[in-house]
């Protein structure tokens, strides 16, 4: 726990000046549209909070995160990346796709987890790790939330043994709003990752502009065929070219390349131009 009030005692002094940002498509931002035609996202969004906080370009950011990646693809392709950046902040979010898969044991996913944070742990000067968020209220992940938690629980104990900080997003209640999620239904909207940066924000300790949790507007309740409706069309849009995909072997992020190093300024200029 040492290094877990290292972190927080050297954050809370802006000494951050270099994150890299590790995983699948939640850390690339799938859902929250970004500039070039990329997307932006919670780790980039709490990119933005991070330079704000030191001098000007004095602060470097990578994300290395690309869609559909397994665990076994994010430790091979993007943890030595991040081992060679040997950044003041690595934030690892990955297992996911991994347990949402038939059959997979989360027991077997989290050791593996824990081999990529020790490397972490050795190069970088901190590094945040997160639990998945409360699948209740998610129709098509709903069947998964017992597995979830027991992967949850796995990660909260890795983030012990090593000094990592911890990103809850289980407890995260903003997210089960359905406005906080995508039309895919599986990755978060903008408004949805910006909670989740401000609340990754909370976790390194720095003030944050807005609270996480912050009610949303009142929405008149929906009817069984306004219901139905959005059910017919999210399938018909999403999940069929997404069992077609798994059936073909077909991952979202085959031939898409990790934005790499991106520049804060643009990513801000691009939300406040998008406000």
């Amino acid at each position: 726990m040492a290094n877990e009030s290292r972190a927080l005692t050297e954050t809370l002094n802006g000494t951050i000046r270099s994150y890299a940002a590790v995983g699948d498509s939640f850390t690339e931002g799938v859902g929250d549209p970004g500039p070039d035609g990329k997307f932006a996202g919670w780790a980039d969004r709490l990119a933005v909070l991070l330079d704000d906080r030191v001098p000007e370009d004095t602060f470097k950011y990578a994300n290395l995160a690309v869609r559909g990646k397994l665990l076994d693809q994010v430790v091979a392709d993007q943890v030595p990346k991040a081992v060679e950046l040997a950044p003041d902040l690595v934030t690892l979010v990955a297992g996911g796709n991994d347990i949402i898969r038939p059959g997979t044991d989360p027991d077997d996913v989290a050791d593996r987890f824990e081999k990529a944070v020790a490397r972490l742990s050795d190069a970088a000067g901190t590094v945040m790790v997160a639990t998945g968020f409360d699948t209740r209220d998610v129709a098509v992940l709903k069947h998964l939330r017992g597995k979830i938690a027991t992967y949850n629980m796995h990660v909260r104990a890795i983030a012990d043994r090593h000094g990592c900080l911890m990103l809850d997003l289980w407890s995260l209640k903003s997210i089960q709003d359905r406005r906080a999620w995508d039309d895919d239904r599986l990755h978060l909207s903008p408004e949805g990752h910006t909670r989740v940066a401000l609340r990754a924000g909370q976790a390194l300790g720095i003030d944050v502009p807005a609270d996480p949790e912050q009610a949303w507007p009142l929405l008149p309740p929906r009817g069984t065929f306004e219901v139905r409706r959005d059910d017919m069309h999210w399938a018909r849009e999403f999940l069929v070219p997404w069992i077609g995909r798994r059936l073909r072997g077909e991952s979202s992020g085959d031939r898409v390349q990790a934005k790499g190093f991106v520049d804060p300024h643009a990513v801000k200029a691009h939300l406040e131009a998008a406000s």
